[in-house]
């Protein structure tokens, strides 16, 4: 296989757009560390480090020299993204993803997945679409500002050394991979 041009890389998109899935099979498939910045952030019993202690784990884990980071928090950007050599936008439509969310809810919670640390997805969080423990809130509050948002923020110039992979299927993303 040739060289991979990029060896940092952050992987983004909205909640339940597969950042985790694509930024896991990447690493494995290039030998790369695999971050997922959930995974740092998240306590045992849903609590959430404190800001210093994220940070500082996000960090350590972008020293590495090879290293695919999934995820989007904005109080890390600073640490992720200035290091990041390319960026890969999943963008895809608000239908498909809300179908994927709903899809890996149930799975999570029928299957009893374990995600960080001990915590574990309850069902009817998300029926609550009230509170800000469901991720459909999430989704509803966050999908079209992320449209808005990360256009301007790869134009900014402290971003603009990053190349955008901006894909909006999941099948260009299948098709990538199978050509890398």
């Amino acid at each position: 296989m040739p060289q991979f041009p990029f060896h940092r890389i952050v992987v983004i998109g909205t909640t339940s757009s597969g950042k985790s899935t694509l930024a896991k099979n990447l690493a494995g498939k290039l030998g790369y560390d695999f971050i997922e910045l959930d995974a740092l952030h998240w306590e045992p019993n849903w609590q959430e480090a404190p800001l210093d202690v994220f940070r500082e784990r996000v960090r350590a884990a972008t020293q590495a020299e090879r290293w695919i980071v999934a995820g989007n928090y904005s109080v890390t950007r600073d640490l992720v993204w200035t290091k990041a050599e390319a960026v890969i936008w999943l963008d895809y439509p608000f239908l498909l993803v809300l179908r994927q969310l709903t899809r890996r809810t149930f799975n999570r919670w029928w299957y009893q997945e374990e995600l960080w640390n001990g915590n574990r997805e309850k069902l009817w969080w998300h029926f609550k679409i009230w509170s800000d423990e469901s991720l459909f809130k999430w989704l509803f509050k966050t999908f079209w500002r992320r449209k808005r948002e990360y256009p301007m923020l790869l134009a900014l110039p402290a971003h603009r050394h990053l190349t955008l992979i901006h894909f909006k299927h999941p099948r260009e993303v299948e098709t990538w991979l199978e050509r890398l």
